[in-house]
């Protein structure tokens, strides 16, 4: 599946040379559109500066959660003369070919969001995953006064969002030698998935658990619903996420469970950045990001990572985020 968000060039606040040229043509692979935060990422793309004045063509792939469909719309954007991709891949290892197909091709590729094991990659505008697990392993951990035992849902196996915040879950669990790990399995990022596990651990374990480790938002949701749907008290568990989406802002101001905002919107913004970098040696970024983020500076597009900082959602903070959703 794929959209076009725009294809006509309408030369708003472009130089008369520049609206004549023809658009650049960029694809956003992203590795799933079901959930909010991909959502979210890909929307934001189609507000780049760049695309609504027509300076580029975007086109949004929907990778259906699986690499060969992703590695299919490679190939079919190194058929129709794409100029530069954005990647957020499914896999972290299993990316890596449709990225040389495309450097092959002469296509340059910036990843972002997630990450491929590639060396090929123009450069990489994403956010630290290590950093978001140990954060929200954190503040479980704290609430439970690191005592008690814990379930992990974790992300899709081989993505490196599970694989990274994994590490930064057992980093923060390193410092609680007495929490035990009762269940661990993957929810695939869903929450519906997410829910049957903690219905399965509930019956298993009842009131053993007092902490969920949700590796996003949407599987820390699914817990909550599933503590409901059992007629327990969400309070009387800790829990957390990773993501920031609308529903857990919500239950964070409702003092249901934590979240860390991550920054998709900054992610694809800076990401089309760099990828028109890569086709038009002197372009300036259009973006805001770079003044919204001084310690995450453009560097002339050069630089080989970009990592956009998280934001824990506080009581303070909340409202603030909430009013960006509307």
């Amino acid at each position: 599946m794929m959209m076009t968000a725009s294809a006509l060039a309408l030369g708003l606040g472009l130089g008369a040379a520049q609206a004549q040229d023809d658009p650049i043509k960029i694809g956003m692979a992203a590795y799933g559109l079901n959930a909010e935060f991909m959502q979210l990422w890909s929307a934001a793309g189609e507000k780049h500066p760049a695309v609504e004045s027509g300076m580029v063509e975007l086109t949004i792939f929907d990778g259906r959660y699986d690499a060969l469909v992703q590695q299919d719309q490679f190939e079919t954007m190194i058929t129709q003369g794409f100029d530069a991709i954005v990647f957020a891949p499914m896999d972290v290892e299993a990316g890596a070919t449709a990225v040389q197909l495309a450097v092959d091709a002469g296509i340059p590729v910036v990843g972002s969001n997630a990450r491929v094991n590639s060396d090929l990659l123009t450069a990489y505008v994403g956010s630290n995953d290590v950093e978001a697990g140990y954060l929200e392993a954190k503040a479980v951990l704290d609430k439970m006064g690191c005592q008690g035992a814990v379930v992990i849902i974790e992300g899709p196996i081989g993505q490196s969002g599970e694989i990274q915040r994994g590490e930064g879950n057992e980093k923060a669990l390193a410092e609680c030698p007495d929490v035990k790990i009762l269940e661990r399995q993957t929810g695939n990022w869903s929450r519906a998935e997410a829910q049957a596990l903690m219905e399965n651990w509930l019956t298993a374990h009842g009131n053993d658990i007092k902490g969920v480790i949700g590796q996003n938002d949407e599987m820390a949701l699914g817990a909550i619903e599933a503590i409901k749907a059992a007629g327990m008290d969400v309070a009387d568990f800790a829990i957390a996420g990773v993501d920031g989406v609308t529903d857990a802002l919500n239950a964070v101001k409702a003092g249901q469970m934590d979240s860390i905002l991550q920054d998709g919107e900054a992610q694809a913004l800076g990401s089309i950045d760099v990828a028109i970098k890569a086709v038009k040696p002197d372009y300036e970024p259009m973006s805001a990001i770079w003044e919204q983020y001084p310690d995450m500076p453009w560097n002339n597009g050069a630089d080989k990572e970009y990592n956009v900082p998280w934001t824990p959602v506080t009581a303070e903070n909340v409202d603030a985020l909430l009013a960006t959703r509307q």
